[in-house]
């Protein structure tokens, strides 16, 4: 039992660092600009109801 729990352990901790990279790699550096557009379009940036007008008038 207790190597499972070591590989459960060590797996836990792979996840993490990969879902640590993937934020680093999509939202501070910027690799995928249309995903920033995607986001706005849908609203889930800010809780401002004008921004996401201003998004559907295309500004």
């Amino acid at each position: 039992m207790k190597v499972i729990e070591r590989i459960l352990i060590k797996v836990i901790i792979i996840q993490f660092v990969f879902l640590l990279l993937a934020q680093l790699f999509l939202h501070q550096l910027d690799i995928f600009p249309q995903l920033e557009q995607l986001t706005k379009y849908e609203g889930v940036n800010e809780n401002t109801f004008t921004e996401i007008l201003q998004t559907f008038n295309g500004d």
